[in-house]
């Protein structure tokens, strides 16, 4: 960290800065499935502000090790070791509190895919379910790592596989295709007859 200050405060704004933009990506997909269910589509937009919000927090955490690696917090009274072992903790804090936000990630992606699924023909129904089970992916991936971390190192390459597929294919959908949306109504343009 102290070797590459600069690496560490860019990452730490690029952080801030994707999850600022994935509040405008919910808000937005908000917009567009409200009308397949609104409490569903509320419950998607509260998952992915926790999600920012504790992912911002993390930040802070980060932020905090560089400070105390390049020597702005004063720990001299703790050593060189000392303070080697504070930066450790606070950028151990910051992974476990992303691991956290990572119950999020994954709960945000099961409303998405039932909005998905249930949009009548604005997405395929086969990308609602791929959304769900990559929730389901995130969170059993999360749960491995806190209750199973010898388990957790063994499968954790192939149970995040279903969560990058469905992301990437969402992303991959709205770019490429795009949302179907139904052409509206035209009311009949013909003057009635009078009598």
């Amino acid at each position: 960290m102290a070797a590459n200050p600069g690496l560490v405060r860019l990452g730490v704004v690029s952080d801030l800065v994707d999850q600022t933009l994935f509040v405008f990506l919910i808000l937005t997909l908000y917009l567009l499935l409200q009308h397949v269910n609104i409490g569903v589509a509320r419950a998607m937009v509260v998952l992915v502000a926790l999600a920012a919000a504790i992912t911002s927090l993390n930040a802070v955490f980060e932020f905090a090790g560089l400070r105390v690696a390049i020597g702005a917090v004063n720990l001299s009274a703790l050593g060189t070791a000392g303070s080697n072992g504070i930066v450790l903790l606070l950028l151990d804090t910051q992974h476990y509190g992303l691991l956290i936000a990572q119950v999020f990630f994954g709960l945000w992606l099961i409303p998405l895919g039932y909005l998905a699924y249930k949009s009548a023909g604005m997405f395929p129904k086969w990308l609602g379910v791929l959304l769900i089970v990559g929730g389901v992916s995130y969170l059993v991936d999360l749960l491995a790592a806190f209750l199973l971390p010898d388990v957790s190192q063994s499968i954790h390459t192939f149970i995040v596989i279903p969560s990058a597929l469905a992301e990437i294919a969402m992303v991959l959908y709205l770019l490429v295709i795009g949302v179907r949306t139904m052409k509206p109504v035209q009311p009949d343009k013909r003057i009635p007859a009078t009598a």
